[in-house]
């Protein structure tokens, strides 16, 4: 039988394991920073290349325009985007009716834009929004299994009130997905962003499929990213 002071000595002895290893994890700065360094890696490497983005926006069920675009980086860093296709206009109505009918359109119109331009707020992700909010303590970690898999959470990523959740493979600090709590005018016009990540043969990551959802008015809008090849080829 072990005597009091041996149990005594293998507890102390066990939290002063546990705290060491506690002590040896990443806090949630360190892997923000460690995400930054990715998102940095990545966003250089897809400047040899370009792909095509489709862009859908669905209203009460029905889509409503379908658009694809060839991307590539520019000279000056920004993404340059070249029309392949977009869905036909429906037929304009004549008349007072008609009228109303454009009128309600033009609104429908410009609140959809505005839940595309939305979406390019939050994706890619921005190496420079990650390190604002690192830097102004906003970002928590959230283990989803141990040694494997987290969610960083960026609180007032783009707007205050908003949270960026960056699911991260702990192993590589790659990020797996992205889920989003956001807004559009107000924050009663509450706004959700559902990504997943995937990656090159190199490594690279890129945003594959994101889906915004507006249920307030019942909108949604899916963008994907595919046909990634480098340029020249």
């Amino acid at each position: 039988m072990k005597s009091p002071l041996k149990i005594a000595g293998l507890c102390a002895l066990l939290s002063v394991s546990i705290n060491s290893a506690v002590a040896q994890q990443p806090s949630a700065a360190e892997r923000a920073a460690a995400l930054k360094a990715n998102v940095t890696a990545s966003a250089a490497v897809l400047r040899q290349y370009e792909w095509i983005e489709t862009t859908a926006v669905v209203l009460k069920g029905d889509e409503k325009s379908r658009k694809q675009e060839r991307c590539y980086y520019g000279a000056d860093g920004k993404v340059t985007k070249i029309e392949v296709n977009a869905s036909p206009e429906a037929d304009k109505k004549r008349g007072i009716r008609g009228r109303i009918v454009e009128k309600k359109t033009e609104e429908l119109t410009d609140y959809m834009k505005s839940a595309v331009s939305l979406v390019k707020m939050y994706v890619p992700l921005d190496a420079a929004r990650i390190e604002a909010a690192k830097t102004a303590g906003n970002v928590s970690i959230e283990m989803l299994e141990p040694g494997k898999r987290a969610r960083l959470n960026f609180k007032n990523y783009v707007k205050r009130g908003d949270n960026l959740g960056v699911e991260v493979d702990l192993v590589n600090n790659r990020p797996l997905g992205l889920k989003v709590a956001t807004f559009l005018d107000s924050p009663s016009d509450a706004v959700t962003l559902d990504v997943k990540m995937s990656q090159l043969l190199d490594g690279t990551t890129y945003p594959a499929d994101t889906t915004l959802d507006a249920k307030a008015k019942n909108l949604k809008v899916a963008v994907q990213n595919s046909g990634y090849r480098k340029m020249g080829n």
